[in-house]
């Protein structure tokens, strides 16, 4: 397991799925970590069943659409914890699902790329000053496996989750020589409650546009984004990393 003693992390998009499975495994490395979502009780649930006595995590309500929020929510894990150190931007949504883009609603494409893109960029801009002061830090965004590819009938996901990759690389040579590390991590499709919940014949689908016919877990994701927050990651940054059954393989 990797040791994440001393440091200071925060997740967005924290209250479920993938961004709960980072925050735990984190946690579990040592770290005392800030779970932040776009609603309270999600995260704080999820920081009382974790740590009972409240000493390793904080639980922020902050909507990542929201420069205001993000800046908070920052400026709030350096009150209680004096630094940051770690950053998972993991906060987004799908969007809708089998429309082609003539046919989106504007509506629609900016609520996804508000979410899923900009909020990464508000999330980079407050993290990284803070980061620059202790002289190092590692940022991981999520991006996904339709960031390599393309996927119909989903058009402003996948143009954001493309950026994202776009801006973790920029920031990344930005920052090559401060201390500072930018990853992405491309997930195929998760077994996250949402998608176990939406029934078999979803699921069936997803596994099989995998080559392993299977869906990730998300203890396998929270290990990757683990690795590359780890000083075992120490000459990665600017680097995509695919976990997704060879679904871009393809």
């Amino acid at each position: 397991m990797m040791d994440f003693k001393g440091k200071i992390a925060l997740v967005t998009g924290a209250g479920d799925g993938i961004g709960e499975s980072i925050a735990v495994r984190l946690l579990a490395g040592g770290a005392s970590v800030a779970l932040i979502s776009r609603r309270l009780d999600p995260v704080a649930a999820i920081c009382k069943r974790i740590d009972p006595e409240g000493k390793s995590t904080l639980s922020v309500e902050a909507d990542v659409r929201d420069p205001a929020a993000v800046e908070s929510a920052i400026r709030s894990v350096i009150e209680r914890y004096g630094r940051l150190d770690l950053a998972v931007n993991n906060a987004g949504i799908p969007g809708p699902a089998g429309v082609p883009v003539h046919e989106l609603e504007i509506d629609a494409w900016r609520e996804v790329i508000d979410t899923d893109l900009t909020g990464i960029f508000y999330g980079m801009k407050y993290e990284i000053p803070a980061m620059l002061q202790n002289g190092s830090g590692v940022i991981v965004n999520m991006s996904s496996a339709n960031g390599l590819v393309g996927l119909p009938g989903m058009s402003a996901y996948t143009a954001a989750k493309h950026a994202i990759i776009g801006l973790t690389k920029s920031a990344a040579l930005e920052l090559a020589e401060s201390g500072i590390r930018v990853c992405a991590v491309a997930p195929g499709y998760v077994a996250t409650p949402k998608i176990v919940d939406s029934g078999k014949d979803v699921t069936d689908w997803m596994a099989s546009t995998h080559p392993m016919k299977r869906l990730a877990t998300r203890e396998e994701v929270a290990d990757l984004v683990a690795y590359l927050l780890s000083d075992r990651a120490a000459f990665m940054t600017g680097s995509v990393h695919s976990i997704d059954g060879g679904y871009t393989a393809q």
